[in-house]
């Protein structure tokens, strides 16, 4: 059992670090992707890659924002059995964001293979990225829960 020892008040505080963290790399995600276009328009560069790979950043860093913010308001001192349930989330947040950096490698692999086009290669890497960052983030969650 992954929580013998822990204070609820302590639970509280890894999680409330952790949301921190999502929000802060979702407002890092919205200022460089908006930036990323902005720049891409004031020098009206015809870059799918960039444009594309900018959309996501900002796409995903809109909603992992709104998903943190959402959690944050609802946090609050846990039982064992919600403990027990944050941990499952963790961990199944984990996988899926292992399988958002899956499918953006697909999506860039295919989007180069079979038309050699940077728009989806673009896009493809803005969700490798996003994977990656959530992944790192839900590991780090995780291994805080556990300790």
């Amino acid at each position: 059992m992954p929580f013998q020892g822990q204070w609820s008040d302590s639970l509280l505080a890894f999680e409330r670090v952790h949301l921190i963290r999502l929000i802060i790399w979702a407002a890092s995600s919205i200022v460089a992707g908006t930036s990323l276009l902005a720049w891409t328009r004031v020098r009206r560069a015809n870059s799918p890659l960039l444009s594309h790979f900018a959309i996501q950043n900002t796409a995903w860093g809109v909603l992992v924002l709104l998903a943190s913010l959402w959690s944050m308001r609802g946090l609050d001192l846990r039982d064992l059995a919600a403990a027990t349930a944050l941990d499952r989330s963790v961990w199944f947040n984990s996988g899926l964001s292992a399988g958002v950096v899956a499918l953006g490698v697909v999506l860039a692999g295919a989007g180069w293979r079979f038309g050699r086009r940077l728009g989806p290669v673009g896009a493809g890497l803005g969700i490798v990225v996003q994977g990656m960052a959530l992944l790192v983030l839900h590991l780090q969650f995780a291994a805080a829960l556990v300790r």
